[in-house]
Parts: C-alpha cells; sequence; structure tokens
C-alpha cells in the first residue's frame, strides 16, 4: 500500500475514499466495495450524516479495523472546548470502533482554538491517532502551527489541476503538515474529464482522466479524496499504482493551474455568513 508518514510517525493511505454526498442508502454499499477494491483509507465528516452507516460497512467488511485509516471532521457547531470533545465521543460511537485515525477541523472559522485544544486532549489520551484541520489557508494554518501546543499532522483542502495550492504546499511542507485534497476531479467542472491536456496523457498511459488525476496527486505527496457510488469507478480510481507520470506530463499538468477556487474562497466574508446562517436555521 503506498502512502505517506505524519509528523507524528503514523502511516496514511495516500488514495482515500470520499463519502460527501453519499447518501445513507449508498453508502455502506460504497464503502464496502472500496474496501473490497483495495481502498484501506476511509473519510467521512459529521456533517456528511452517513459516520454510523461508514461504521456498519466497517463492522460487516473482511478487512480487519487495523488495517483501514479511517477519517472523521468535526463541524463547526460543535466547535469549542467541550462541545468538541463530547462530539468526537459520540463520532467514535456512530463509527462503531474504539478509535479514530485521524480527526480534523471542518471549516476554518468560529472557535476553532478551543476545538484544537479538545483535538490535542484526544490526541493525547490515544481516541485518535491523528489531529489536523480542513480548508485553512496558508496564514490560518501558520497560525494554529505557531501557537498550539500540536501541530496538526494534515490539513484538507480543495486540490485539483486547476486550482493547484502551489503556495499552501509549500507553507505545508515547513511545517510538517500532509495536505489532503478533497475534490480532486472538481466535481467535473470546467468540463474536468474531458480537458485535452489530461486525456492526451491519459491515452498515452491507457488510463482514464481520473486515474492521471489521482496519481498526479500521489506524485506531489498530497492525499487524494474521491468518491464515487459506481462500483466500476471505484475500483478504477483505486488502479493508480501500475504507472508514473513523466516530468514532461507533470509539467504540462502544472499549466492548467489558474490558481482559483472551482467552488468559493474561505476567505471571503458572505461565506462565513452563508455558514453562520446555516447553524442559525440548524439550530431554530
Amino acid at each position: 500500500m503506498e502512502g505517506f508518514k505524519l509528523s507524528n510517525g503514523i502511516f496514511i493511505p495516500a488514495n482515500g475514499f470520499g463519502v460527501y454526498q453519499v447518501s445513507k442508502e449508498d453508502c455502506k454499499r460504497s464503502v464496502l466495495a472500496a474496501l473490497k477494491a483495495g481502498y484501506r483509507h476511509i473519510d467521512t465528516a459529521q456533517s456528511y450524516f452517513n459516520e454510523s452507516e461508514v461504521g456498519d460497512a466497517l463492522n460487516e467488511s473482511e478487512v480487519k479495523r487495523e488495517e483501514i485509516f479511517l477519517t472523521t471532521k468535526v463541524w463547526i457547531e460543535h466547535y469549542g472546548e467541550g462541545k468538541t470533545y463530547d462530539s468526537v465521543i459520540e463520532s467514535i460511537r456512530k463509527l462503531k470502533t474504539d478509535y479514530i485515525d485521524l480527526i480534523l477541523l471542518h471549516q476554518p472559522i468560529a472557535d476553532y482554538y478551543g476545538a484544537w485544544r479538545d483535538l490535542e486532549k484526544l490526541y493525547e489520551e490515544g481516541k485518535v491517532k491523528a489531529i489536523g484541520v480542513s480548508n485553512f489557508y496558508p496564514d490560518r494554518l501558520v497560525d494554529i502551527c505557531k501557537f498550539s501546543k500540536i501541530k496538526p499532522m494534515v490539513n484538507q483542502i480543495e486540490i485539483n489541476p486547476f486550482h493547484q495550492r502551489i503556495e499552501d504546499k509549500k507553507w505545508a511542507e515547513k511545517y510538517g503538515v500532509i495536505l489532503g485534497a478533497w475534490a480532486p476531479f472538481g466535481e467535473g467542472r470546467n468540463d474536468m474529464f474531458n480537458n485535452e491536456v489530461l486525456s492526451q496523457i491519459g491515452k498515452k498511459y491507457n488510463k482514464s482522466v481520473a486515474q492521471v488525476i489521482l496519481r498526479w496527486l500521489y506524485q506531489r505527496d498530497i492525499v487524494s479524496l474521491a468518491k464515487s457510488v459506481h462500483e466500476e469507478r471505484i475500483v478504477e480510481n483505486e488502479n493508480i499504482w501500475d504507472f508514473e507520470l513523466d516530468g514532461e506530463d507533470m509539467e504540462k499538468i502544472k499549466a492548467l493551474d489558474t490558481n482559483n477556487s472551482l467552488f468559493f474562497s474561505h476567505q471571503d466574508p458572505a461565506i462565513i455568513e452563508w455558514f453562520g446562517q446555516l447553524l442559525e436555521e440548524r439550530n431554530t
């Protein structure tokens, strides 16, 4: 199995299977298909509302729990000392496991410092094996690295051929943080699966555009988190270990970078307002 060492020595598989926007009905079946295909890294979140279904799949699978790297994320309504701790204990219960391999703070807003102190406590108690953040831009990442007892081990952010996060990677490497790529295919935006450059590279190796992207991420030392509910695509997305992109291919993909998100910016005040409105609506 290919992967990387986190700053605390824990091994994280490079190719992860994500379950964002996977329905409760499809979740268990998809996770079981991923484990059968060879995936050993499963990524969920409190806000995906399918932790229980992921736990059902892990219990039903013939793959031993200790061979699976399990990630989940704390949602912002659970931020704050005490609240975050209790929410992670609840996630552990829903996931039907004794521990979580990696727990992340899902967004860089609200009381993320109070939440981070709870993650440090959970880590020190051994209830989680590694701790990290998600969607933290370099300024917020450096902030929490410099002013916390324990530095984040992972930062999960949007990374795809059109938004390559080169500056983010530079700062992450400086502080020993591994990057994880959510939406590596950009949900197909910008007609990514038909992109001429990616398609031509795929033809060169007899691989799909999706496989080219996942291999590109691996060769950049970035964890990928692709999702699918189709078994044939799940199998395809795991089959990226029998080829290697050469330097010319990597440069061609690098030239696709627009340095702009395909979704939204967490540094946009209107987006922060939107997150706040979500919480207000959920609490009414």
